[in-house]
């Protein structure tokens, strides 16, 4: 079959993109997505530390599915975009005039021996599943004291700030428990610092002094012995890489996340190892193929993996899909914009929003987001996602 402009994923980013061609016009689209659910991932972080229902995350992805919009509901798993080709698992293969890469990424468990079997024991969860969220809320929820152990990986990650998130809602929870004062907590990431902002970074190590959280940072986690309750991570040391190996009594995981195989595997893949698809990351075309587009998790701009940016993303992509099915040069241009709203407690949230150059990017006038805030919390807790179900995937915001 052929369709004049072909979407992969239906996702944040694959909704709003056809959301949006849809109102400009465009009659002749199709999203190759294969789930039956269509999940508000942002709100896992609120899930999994106890102040918000799995249930409010999901809906029936028909429902959000954009009028007028072919849903081959199919698995892609080839793609040639010298013949401009998809092929699904189901032996479709369906041409295109232009192609718009977005179908997230996938968990990479298998990067570190060991931590897909600690996921299955009761002290380790994560909040980056649907499945493991809850299980998190409940493992905070019943610990009483001992080492609480927070991983992340130093490689690009969606939400980067959630195992931060994770890290400071467990411990305003264990305070007013008590259990923190019978604890030890760890946050270990392979990133180099709390955050990459310095105007956010000071108020994030106010919260970490807060509830006395020890950091390791340039921690890559790269085994995990459930059997003893042990993670070893290892460090750049002035001798070369050295392993340090630490205890745990809960244990929270970010997993090292990559582009679906798919995608690793086509030409459309960069030079990153994890497969990231290349684009310019201004106009979001694909850096060797001007009929492909590719923007939220999947692509390599260089910026956070979350759903701010696909907010900002998705209006350059159609922007530049129209101008491209039209003759005319991309011009839309995409400023890096990101945002992560940082949980800090039960009630305050910090929004920390940023673009290419690091600096400070806020876009809600006359409030101070860069720090804790109580009105910041409700925009977490049910401003974002009314936003988002009724505006965002409707191509309205």
């Amino acid at each position: 079959m052929h369709h004049r402009i072909v979407i992969v994923g239906g996702g944040s980013a694959g909704i709003s993109v056809a959301a949006r061609l849809r109102r400009a016009g465009e009659e002749d689209v199709a999203i190759i997505e294969p789930a039956r659910l269509h999940y508000y991932q942002p709100l896992w972080t609120l899930v999994g530390g106890g102040y918000a229902s799995l249930d409010r995350t999901r809906r029936l992805e028909a429902s959000v599915m954009p009028k007028g919009v072919r849903w081959i509901q199919d698995a892609a798993v080839e793609l040639e975009p010298d013949a401009r080709l998809v092929t699904t698992a189901g032996g479709t293969r369906i041409s295109y005039d232009v192609l718009v890469l977005c179908p997230g990424l996938e968990l990479a468990w298998e990067f570190v021996p060991g931590l897909a079997e600690a996921m299955a024991t009761p002290l380790a969860a994560s909040n980056y599943t649907a499945e493991l969220a809850p299980k998190n809320a409940e493992l905070v929820r019943r610990f009483r004291g001992g080492e609480a152990l927070f991983a992340a990986p130093g490689s690009p990650i969606k939400c980067p700030g959630a195992p931060q998130k994770a890290t400071y809602l467990a411990c305003d929870q264990w305070s007013r428990t008590g259990a923190l004062a019978n604890s030890r907590v760890t946050y270990a990431t392979g990133a180099g610092g709390i955050f990459a902002v310095p105007e956010f970074a000071a108020v994030l190590e106010g919260v970490v002094e807060r509830y006395g959280i020890k950091t390791r940072f340039g921690h890559e986690l790269v085994e995990v012995d459930s059997d003893k309750r042990e993670a070893t991570f290892e460090t750049n040391g002035p001798e070369g890489k050295v392993r340090e190996t630490l205890p745990y009594d809960l244990l929270h995981v970010a997993p090292p996340q990559r582009a679906p195989g798919f995608v690793r595997e086509s030409a459309l893949s960069g030079l990153s190892p994890f497969g990231w698809v290349s684009v310019d990351r201004h106009s979001l075309v694909h850096s060797r193929y001007p009929e492909v587009f590719a923007l939220g998790d999947v692509c390599d701009a260089p910026t956070s993996k979350t759903g701010a940016a696909i907010r900002r993303q998705a209006p350059v992509v159609v922007a530049n899909v129209l101008a491209t099915l039209s003759g005319r040069e991309p011009s839309a241009r995409y400023d890096g914009y990101a945002a992560c709203p940082f949980t800090t407690a039960r009630g305050k949230m910090l929004l920390a929003e940023f673009d290419y150059s690091l600096a400070p990017h806020p876009t809600i006038p006359f409030i101070d987001t860069k720090r804790e805030r109580y009105d910041m919390w409700l925009l977490k807790r049910y401003g974002l996602p009314a936003f988002y179900w009724n505006l965002m995937l409707r191509g309205l915001g």
